[in-house]
């Protein structure tokens, strides 16, 4: 075997590897030749406390340091992110948003299957966000398991998550404060919970997502913000 061949082999073992331990790769053999980091959240987001061993679950100690690590990377170009969660750790979740919305690089979103509850920050936290036209988005109040021993403390706690998260979401897409609020509380389509679920069509319409599309539109865009990134940079 030649070395550019096992050198190519090493290589995609070492991609499938990536892929079946954390859902991450890297995506180098486009014509533009922007190196561009590919992060999935998928199932349920993980926080401080293990999900059962049977569920699929995105582990946020697994993204967090992958998201510094591209930060720190200058050989990044930018950063592709697939959702298809059911939601999870709010806190969790939040962080990562926090995370993917603070970094340098451009970054673009794509909700495939559904992005839902927590999804939703970590949705809109990109520079630009698609979603494709099957794809279903549940916007619901903050909630809590277990027994409660200051009921009114509790309540006021959940207030206080909940305007965090409307005003995270708000602040990173079109949709009002006001608006996304009116969802969360509405009574009338989901049978055993309130809230919303929005289709693909429907989250870019009430301004949540910025375009309907698929994997090739959500790499055009990247491509298209990192080479205006670029043209600033050599202007400058």
């Amino acid at each position: 075997m030649s070395g550019k061949k096992k050198e190519e082999l090493e290589k995609e073992n070492e991609q499938n590897q990536q892929i079946e331990e954390m859902g991450q790769i890297t995506l180098d053999a486009n014509q533009e030749q922007h190196r561009v980091e590919l992060l999935t959240i998928i199932g349920e987001v993980e926080g401080h406390e293990s999900a059962p061993s049977h569920s699929k679950t995105t582990k946020y100690e697994h993204v967090l340091p992958k998201l510094a690590l591209i930060e720190d990377d200058k050989r990044v170009d930018g950063l592709l992110i697939l959702l298809n969660t059911v939601g999870g750790d709010v806190e969790a979740g939040l962080a990562i948003a926090e995370m993917i919305a603070s970094l340098s690089i451009p970054t673009v979103s794509l909700v495939l299957g559904g992005g839902h509850s927590i999804g939703v920050p970590m949705a809109v936290s990109a520079d630009y966000s698609f979603v494709v036209p099957s794809a279903t988005m549940v916007i619901h109040p903050v909630r809590s398991n277990g027994m409660f021993i200051g009921v009114a403390q509790t309540y006021r706690n959940m207030e206080k998550i909940q305007d965090r998260i409307t005003a995270f979401v708000s602040g990173h897409s079109r949709i009002t404060q006001k608006r996304l609020e009116e969802l969360m509380l509405d009574t009338s389509q989901l049978v055993k919970d309130v809230g919303t679920m929005l289709e693909g069509k429907e989250a870019v319409e009430e301004g949540l997502i910025n375009e309907v599309g698929g994997i090739k539109e959500a790499m055009e865009k990247l491509h298209r913000l990192i080479e205006e990134k670029e043209k600033k940079a050599t202007t400058k």
